[in-house]
């Protein structure tokens, strides 16, 4: 190691400046050894305007530390989820991951595939959800351990607050669920009765997060005699690629199409390119924006390795209606009042 000869050698300025050359050698030396980083992202699907955008921002802020990123994709599939995970962590042929990162993709949160990953030295970030087990890790294997969600049920809240706007005398919505077994979809749907007037009412359908499942959920729908008595005032979808594939069924649908016309169709997500580009072409009335959570789960666990500080055991993004729920309520009056 090279030190520093300085003059003044018995000051204490001296000794001061003496030590920090030592301890900036020291972290130059630990940085140059230090091996590159891997992590493995797994997330639910790969053809949702969401988790798309996950996988461009993750790959950026990989890119950005210089960190090894694989991503797998779960196939809306817990089981597939939890072999991937596993394969991953016990490996004997493939470079271990410093780290995984995933959304779930069924019902729970992986306990098990987190506890054997902690047990490992790996560390493990939960997306969108949230789980017990994780101060559990913590404590057990000292590993940085944490989740990053968005507040669900708020978000739910936020689109009951929407509907609100765009249905002020109230009306039948068509409601596209997510999976049955997603935490998200459930918690949104909470929040959105939370905030849901009590003339509003629900025609539920579940679909898959993606825009082809609520296509096909809405043509099977439209089908059936009770649709067309259904007399729906509004779509509300728990994402914005469900809201459009439940647009594309009903503009297929050449009976219900002119009723259809001019109906309200909400959605959620608001990525630039995708809702909210939507919105501003009218193909959407509104959507939420979620900020994308897995580069910043690569950003927080690089820094705790490279730090040995744990960060705090969970983390909450901020979502925002689009446009704003005071500019969505001045847009629907004005529609209203053009239409009279």
């Amino acid at each position: 190691m090279v030190t520093a000869v300085i003059g003044y050698e018995r000051s204490s300025l001296a000794r001061r400046f003496r030590r920090r050359i030592i301890i900036v050698v020291i972290a130059q030396e630990r940085l140059i050894g230090m091996k590159k980083l891997r992590f493995l992202l797994s997330l639910t699907n790969d053809d949702n305007d969401y988790q798309i955008e996950q996988t461009s921002a993750a790959r950026h802020a990989a890119r950005k530390l210089g960190i090894e990123l694989d991503i797998v994709y779960a196939r809306n599939e817990g089981i597939v989820q939890s072999q991937q995970l596993l394969a991953s962590i016990q490996s004997s042929t493939v470079p271990r991951s410093d780290a995984i990162i995933f959304e779930p993709a069924g019902s729970t949160a992986h306990p098990q595939v987190a506890r054997a990953a902690a047990a490992a030295g790996i560390g493990v970030v939960l997306l969108n959800h949230d789980a017990d087990y994780i101060a559990e890790l913590r404590r057990l294997f000292h590993v940085p351990a944490f989740s990053i969600t968005s507040n669900h049920e708020e978000i739910g809240r936020m689109q009951g607050q929407q509907l609100g706007a765009v249905l002020p005398g109230g009306g039948i919505v068509l409601y596209i669920h997510g999976p049955a077994e997603s935490a998200a979809a459930k918690h949104r749907y909470t929040g959105l009765l939370e905030t849901k007037a009590d003339n509003i009412q629900l025609r539920v359908l579940k679909a898959q997060w993606t825009e082809a499942s609520s296509y096909k959920a809405v043509s099977s729908w439209l089908r059936l005699s009770t649709s067309r008595q259904a007399q729906i005032q509004a779509v509300c979808a728990q994402d914005d690629s469900m809201a459009m594939g439940a647009r594309k069924a009903i503009e297929e649908c050449t009976e219900l199409r002119e009723q259809f016309q001019k109906i309200p169709f909400l959605g959620c997500d608001g990525l630039p390119r995708t809702g909210q580009e939507w919105v501003h072409r009218k193909q959407l009335t509104a959507t939420i924006v979620i900020p994308t959570n897995a580069d910043l789960a690569i950003e927080v666990m690089a820094k705790s390795i490279a730090t040995g500080t744990l960060p705090p055991e969970s983390k909450f993004t901020t979502a925002k209606s689009f446009p704003a729920l005071e500019v969505l309520t001045q847009q629907s009056r004005r529609a209203r009042a053009a239409s009279r």
